[in-house]
């Protein structure tokens, strides 16, 4: 089960990591909680999360040319120590009571433009950490199941701190985390960078990516799919501190509690897609985890009990992990490998371009209809806009199979775990 690990340098990552992100699911709850206690403004909840995610959007396909330009060990120590930079800013304001609302703004967007780099990079670099390449799959699950144990650890601490000691030292702890992965970086023993000549311009080398993925029906189904997974799915982690402090009428440790409950089913959800191995019937799986996940939100919704209410985030979680990463490797087993970067990027870009302006949607009409309302709406939209994809399905799938022909082989679905994870975590995750 952790034969990836016998690779030192995947280790390495994997332990920086591991800690780091515990850092940043602290600092996801810590900010929501702040941003809502000082406004009681769902909307600007939103609008926080989109100038954290915007700027990935807009430099993703970039960030995906250019990843195979540089150094990537050496991109990576800059986008961390810049993150490192960014939330000790942040600690500090809080701590001295000095924070505003536009600083957290400020601030969001400033760590969405590194992470626009960061994200590209880092998913590329893993490929050169795990020594054989038949351990690459189980390095992917293994991250998968780091990803949502710190999503399970994290969220739960927080609340619990910020109730005793306040938001800032959450936000401390996410900076300091910083310092494992820059040594978990630092550590490592790498095989000299040898530069890449590209042959075509970024700019055509993105129409060319754009043009062959939506130009073939199945990768094009499979990046909508994803795309109005983030648009219509996605706000309720956005309104969740509404829902933790008005309606369960909780505290920061409520907050802490229900994505915790998030992350255990997105955990189980990792676990169930990685004792797979053949990707057939992942088709179905999709079907009906996006409408289980709809379904689940709409309930969410209207509960007003605690205990019913955090079984209900376990099944999101559940949900939108495992329709996330298998579209993830249904991408991955059915793209050309020349073409592979830039569909991917334009993956991420799908997740991250809705996610922020589906925040600011809900955030705006929460406002106005009230949060119960809005996410039982979301829910909905989730479950029927599956349902274009369940009727084209025996097409698409007499498309593909020519290509699973053409392989051979019936890849491991551990592949579309990381990327999956990755996506549906904060956006200050490294």
């Amino acid at each position: 089960m952790f034969r990836a690990l016998s690779s030192r340098n995947y280790k390495l990552f994997f332990v920086g990591q591991g800690i780091s992100l515990i850092g940043t699911w602290m600092q996801q709850i810590a900010l929501s909680w702040l941003v809502y206690r000082l406004t009681d403004s769902v909307f600007l909840l939103g609008a926080v999360t989109f100038s954290s995610q915007i700027p990935s959007f807009l430099l993703g396909p970039f960030a995906g040319v250019l990843a195979d330009k540089f150094d990537r060990h050496k991109v990576l120590l800059v986008t961390q120590s810049l993150s490192m930079l960014q939330a000790s800013t942040l600690a500090v304001l809080v701590l001295t009571n000095t924070i505003e609302i536009w600083h957290v703004l400020a601030l969001s967007a400033v760590l969405g433009t590194i992470n626009g780099f960061d994200i590209a990079t880092r998913q590329a670099f893993v490929v050169e950490l795990v020594e054989r390449r038949e351990d690459m799959s189980n390095a992917i699950a293994l991250n998968s199941s780091l990803f949502n144990m710190a999503r399970l650890i994290g969220p739960t601490v927080a609340g619990l701190l910020i109730a005793a000691v306040g938001e800032g030292i959450c936000i401390l702890i996410n900076a300091l985390s910083y310092i494992a992965v820059l040594a978990s970086l630092l550590a490592m023993r790498l095989k000299p960078f040898e530069r890449v000549q590209q042959q075509r311009k970024v700019w055509q080398s993105l129409k060319d990516g754009f043009s062959y993925a939506f130009g073939f029906p199945p990768i094009r189904a499979l990046i909508v799919i994803v795309g109005l997974l983030s648009l219509f799915g996605m706000p309720f982690t956005v309104l969740l501190p509404v829902f933790a402090r008005d309606i369960l009428h909780g505290g920061a440790n409520t907050l802490g509690y229900l994505m915790g409950a998030s992350g255990f089913g997105a955990l189980g959800g990792a676990l169930f897609l990685a004792q797979r191995k053949s990707v057939e019937g992942l088709g179905k799986v999709i079907i009906f985890t996006m409408l289980l996940f709809g379904l689940a939100l709409i309930a969410f919704s209207f509960s007003e009990m605690f205990l019913l209410s955090l079984v209900l985030m376990l099944v999101t979680g559940f949900g939108m992990i495992v329709t996330m990463a298998s579209c993830n490797t249904l991408l991955q087993t059915i793209v050309d490998d020349d073409k592979r970067g830039r569909v991917m990027s334009l993956y991420a870009t799908a997740f991250m371009g809705m996610a922020p302006i589906g925040s600011v949607l809900a955030g705006a009409v929460a406002e106005d209809v009230g949060v119960a309302y809005t996410l039982a709406g979301c829910g909905l939209l989730c479950a029927l806009s599956i349902i274009p994809f369940a009727i084209s399905r025996p097409k698409l799938r007499r498309m593909v199979q020519p290509i699973y022909e053409r392989l051979g082989i019936v890849p491991e679905i551990a592949t579309g775990l990381q990327s999956a994870s990755t996506l549906s975590g904060p956006q200050e995750e490294r």
